[in-house]
């Protein structure tokens, strides 16, 4: 992109504010957009499909729900097959050698009538369902996050990169006006210095800006498992969505069991006291009903020919074992278990404190960062003024050169925190949301609203 220079005067007027405006508008087109840009909701559906620690997430949570469905089978018949075959050979001295083989086979079931500690374990698992839905659901919103923080950030150093070319070119025109009015001796040479340093200065904060728009760009296409992604920029003016409620009590209110942290330190505290209930059922007796089924094939005993007798063996009865004594065990175990209820008890507390204190400062930072976009753009407002002024001044000559420049400074600096506030301030309600356990995929929606069509 090339922009005219301004025409000479007397002291070299400097370019004029609609083609600091055209030149920062053309820069930030170029950089922003592009025939395949994808919005935020197209890129978090793609990370769904790719990204690697989501992916282990899901992949974890499906497992907890087959170990889960495990604890089933203490509650189920157990049935086994079992098969037997020996060969003997017995020799007798004086007499003859004699030789015999024998087989059976075994079928045999158990079904357990009274085993607490198993349907305590069953009860367990399906708590650990929960716990699992909670973790998974935590996956999912550290993902939307994470996505949305990737893709403002190449929106971020897309603007920073546009900002300092654009600062760039009005240094340079800076820079040429000096040069002209220093070789017909209008000025002094301090003014051409004075405007190749910020020139020198600019480039290379062009290489840094350049540097780390590739940076983030490669983030952003790792999370999502595609090359060369562009996201779309915000559509201007932006105008920033309320935060509602606006009231952080409310925000708080929302904490209630259903936060997935909270959730995860409820069912840990329920599965610590169905442990305790275990250990205690330690001193219980335990009652099955057990079945046998066996057929037999062997020699005779009972006469001296060689045969072989086959026999069929069925039985039915009901199996009890009482434990007496275990050494202590037992009471040790209980003790234990309550230690550690204890130790579940105070893990939900802080879980609760915990998510009390994370909706409270992501309330109050998005508040924060709605202030800072409104303060940065009267800012923006001041420093356009500030840099107009100052360049009358330099054209009647009450203002020299390194006013101008510090003037540009101020203005291009300025409209990179107010980019960056903006995507603060969308990425922080996010972040409410999540701190607040109701964060969702849908919440991205509003925010691809805001995006260039």
């Amino acid at each position: 992109m090339t922009v005219p220079h301004a025409p000479a005067s007397h002291r070299g007027r400097p370019a004029s504010m609609s083609r600091l405006a055209l030149a920062v508008g053309f820069a930030l087109g170029a950089a922003a957009t592009g025939a395949q840009a994808q919005n935020l909701v197209q890129l978090y559906e793609a990370a769904r499909g790719f990204d690697a620690t989501y992916l282990s997430a899901r992949s974890q949570y499906e497992a907890n729900l087959f170990r889960a469905d495990q604890a089933k089978a203490g509650l189920l018949p157990e049935v086994g097959l079992g098969a037997a075959a020996s060969w003997a050979r017995r020799e007798i001295n004086g007499g003859a050698d004699t030789s015999s083989n024998s087989q059976s086979t075994t079928l045999s079931a158990s079904q357990p009538l009274y085993r607490p500690v198993n349907k305590l374990n069953n009860d367990q698992a399906l708590l650990s369902v929960d716990v699992a839905k909670a973790t998974l659901t935590l996956a999912e919103q550290d993902l939307i996050v994470r996505t949305t923080q990737a893709y403002f950030d190449v929106l971020a150093a897309t603007d920073t990169l546009a900002f300092v070319r654009a600062q760039k070119t009005a240094v340079a025109e800076q820079l040429a006006a000096a040069k002209r009015n220093f070789e017909v001796g209008t000025t002094t040479v301090t003014d051409s210095r004075e405007a190749q340093a910020s020139f020198d200065l600019v480039v290379a904060q062009e290489i840094a800006a350049e540097n780390d728009l590739r940076v983030k760009q490669l983030t952003l296409n790792q999370l999502v498992g595609r090359a060369d992604v562009t996201p779309k920029p915000l559509v201007a003016p932006v105008v920033l969505p309320p935060l509602l409620p606006a009231d952080p009590q409310a925000w708080v209110a929302f904490n209630d069991e259903t936060h997935p942290t909270i959730l995860q330190a409820t069912r840990g505290l329920e599965i610590a006291q169905l442990e305790t209930r275990k250990a205690e059922a330690g001193h219980k007796p335990t009652v099955d009903l057990v079945a046998q089924y066996q057929v037999g094939r062997s020699p005779s005993t009972t006469t001296l020919a060689q045969n072989t007798v086959r026999s069929n063996n069925a039985s039915v009865g009901v199996q009890l074992n009482m434990p007496l004594f275990a050494g202590f065990a037992i009471q040790n175990r209980v003790k234990e278990t309550l230690a550690l209820e204890n130790k579940a008890r105070t893990d939900l507390e802080a879980a609760r404190r915990g998510v009390d204190l994370a909706t409270r400062s992501a309330f109050l930072g998005v508040i924060s960062g709605q202030g800072q976009a409104k303060a940065l753009e009267a800012a923006e407002a001041s420093s356009q003024s500030a840099l107009d002024a100052n360049r009358l001044g330099y054209q009647v000559g009450v203002r020299i050169n390194i006013d101008v420049l510090n003037a540009q400074s101020q203005l291009f600096q300025t409209k990179r925190d107010l980019a960056q506030a903006r995507y603060n301030v969308l990425l922080g309600g996010l972040r409410l949301k999540q701190a607040s356990g109701r964060l969702v995929p849908e919440d991205l929606l509003p925010i691809n609203s805001l995006l260039a069509p």
